[in-house]
């Protein structure tokens, strides 16, 4: 339903080093670069990532965050190490969530701009 998705981040070189290294498990990459924004995707850009004046100011009650699709719970479990190593701060560590579906594996963290994001799966391995 959707074709890609555009956040606005105040450090383009910190949001990159954090994207780049937070993304690759779940096997997307930068496939977009210049001094004012980035694209990550697998075969096309589905995040944009726009230096901006004025980024949304970050708001825990807002229910906003982006969930990426991950191939294996390996993969959810190096995206959420990737994100703290990254500067990223832990919002749920990796895990099934039975509340949400018994098969639903997923990890979650913060963004150095305060963006929530998510790392899911239901492969059982």
């Amino acid at each position: 339903m959707l074709n890609h998705v555009s956040i606005g981040v105040k450090d383009i070189a910190r949001s990159k080093g954090f994207y780049d290294a937070a993304l690759k498990p779940l096997g997307y990459r930068c496939l977009y670069e210049s001094a004012g924004g980035l694209g990550y995707g697998d075969k096309a850009v589905v995040l944009w990532i726009n230096k901006v004046e004025r980024p949304v100011k970050p708001d825990m009650k807002s229910g906003l965050h982006f969930c990426f699709d991950a191939p294996s719970r390996t993969a959810v479990r190096a995206f959420h190490k990737a994100a703290l190593d990254q500067g990223g701060e832990d919002n749920g560590a990796p895990g099934l969530r039975p509340d949400y579906d018994p098969s639903y594996y997923a990890a979650f963290a913060i963004d150095p701009d305060g963006y929530r994001i998510e790392a899911y799966t239901a492969a059982a391995k």
